[in-house]
């Protein structure tokens, strides 16, 4: 990539992954792009580090709820350096690493984005060690600490606790002081084990009964990725005053009929329950909640928010309190390859997938 400042006019020729369509992980495409100069409040940043996430095996279906139309770059977040600026942005940000919640575009050699999104990685943090926190990390501090608000002596249960969200979210709340019941697949059970986890298998057809035998009375949180019939079952293991938040609906991925046909039964019920004479409470997390319009003040407030969070993540992991979990590394050209090691059931580690550009 062509490197620039911020008074460059040099055009810079980035390198990106499309997805062109509801395709197979081999029907991705990489191309060549020429980047104009940064606009006013954009910066550049020289992409180190993005990764595969669930949202790009549901896009790639065209089964994320607010998703572009194709063709589109891929990419929910990313790690690189800024190597120039546009007009009205600080030039100290040049040289800085740096994170962004993108949802789209992060799969690239460089990206042009708004400034004011931008959170400053702090040093002695890896690009990968960094990605593995962007949308993973800030979704597992948000729905633990904001939502559930679960303290020290409370019993957690996370579906898919292997996951690249559910392994953040183990150490999260085992930092929180919270017990911690995980479900996954038996060969990440010893890897759960380290991090203080009490694993289930996730196809035991006596789920809900193993989770009553380590918590008889039920559990102060549920954090369920799945949605459709675990919502329901993941409400009944609730003890008297427990919260259920909802993330996903990683169930319903190969489903063929519209995607809110299964979103709008999930909300439904999710309403409902809260609606019914007890003391629990269930909702739905979107981590882009109040973005808002870009110049609004709900915008403003998410960024602020966003910020916060991202940093106080960075610093867990910065004190040895998280540990960056990396399943595996691909270069950019494979992204089909690491797409499809993430959509598979024999996924080799905790943690997530990055792609180095």
């Amino acid at each position: 990539m062509t490197e620039t400042n911020a008074t460059d006019e040099t055009t810079v020729t980035a390198t990106e992954v499309v997805l062109p369509g509801k395709v197979a992980p081999s029907g991705l495409q990489l191309v060549q792009r020429a980047l104009p100069s940064p606009a006013a409040g954009q910066a550049l940043v020289r992409v180190e580090s993005t990764a595969v996430s669930f949202a790009e095996s549901a896009m790639r279906r065209g089964r994320y709820y607010g998703q572009p139309a194709f063709p589109f770059v891929p990419g929910y977040d990313l790690v690189g350096v800024v190597e120039a600026v546009g007009p009205g942005v600080d030039p100290a940000l040049l040289g800085r690493r740096v994170a962004a919640l993108t949802k789209t575009g992060g799969w690239a050699t460089a990206v042009l984005l708004t400034a004011a999104d931008l959170v400053e990685v702090p040093e002695g943090i890896g690009p990968d060690e960094a990605e593995t926190l962007i949308v993973n990390g800030l979704t597992a501090y948000q729905m633990l600490h904001r939502r559930a608000k679960v303290r020290a002596g409370q019993t957690v249960l996370v579906t898919g606790a292997a996951g690249g969200v559910g392994s953040v979210l183990v150490q999260l709340a085992r930092d929180a002081g919270a017990r911690v019941i995980g479900t996954a697949g038996s060969r990440h059970h010893e890897a759960l084990r380290t991090l203080g986890v009490e694993p289930i298998d996730y196809r035991d057809p006596d789920l809900a009964a193993r989770v009553r035998e380590l918590a008889p009375d039920g559990v102060d949180a549920v954090f369920d990725h799945l949605g459709g019939a675990s919502v329901s079952l993941s409400y009944r293991l609730l003890n008297r005053t427990g919260t259920l938040v909802s993330y996903s609906i990683a169930a319903a991925l190969d489903d063929t009929r519209p995607v809110l046909l299964d979103f709008l039964p999930l909300l439904a019920k999710l309403a409902f329950w809260n609606y019914l004479p007890t003391r629990r409470h269930a909702g739905f997390y979107d981590i882009w909640a109040g973005s808002g319009k870009p110049d609004s003040a709900r915008r403003e407030a998410f960024r602020a928010r966003t910020r916060t969070d991202l940093t106080h993540v960075f610093g867990l992991l910065r004190d040895g309190v998280l540990t960056a979990k990396i399943a595996a590394r691909f270069p950019l050209a494979q992204a089909a390859e690491a797409m499809e090691m993430a959509e598979s059931s024999g996924r080799p580690a905790v943690g997530k997938i990055i792609l180095a550009p």
